[in-house]
């Protein structure tokens, strides 16, 4: 982050700013890491694994991480319908900086 943004009071457009409103909400870093983890993975398939998180809340979070360009969502045409989420190349791009959270998280624990 440039001490410019912080002199001038100028957040919102910094890159920090940015990186944060991507993964800002409860459950979008979680998912990233479940994609990230298992590879290709199917809307219950990620409810079971995040177990707490709402069907209106999960879906709403998956619709912003696409928009983002985060993940890719795939529909295939056949009955029943069958969808499959997995993280594109930005979202991989972002996931060193997400374990660098978790290894700070983990050092600095009490």
């Amino acid at each position: 982050m440039s001490i410019e943004c912080i002199l001038e009071g100028n957040l919102e457009d910094s890159g920090f700013s940015y990186t944060i409103s991507l993964i800002n909400g409860k459950y979008k870093m979680v998912i990233l890491y479940c994609l990230a983890n298992f590879g290709v993975v199917r809307y219950n398939q990620l409810k079971r694994y995040i177990g707490t998180i709402s069907h209106k809340t999960l879906s709403m979070s998956l619709k912003e991480l696409e928009a983002d360009d985060l993940i890719v969502r795939i529909e295939y045409p056949q009955i029943p319908p069958k969808v499959e989420y997995s993280l594109s190349e930005r979202g991989e791009s972002l996931m060193p900086i997400l374990d660098a959270l978790c290894e700070w998280g983990e050092e600095n624990r009490r």
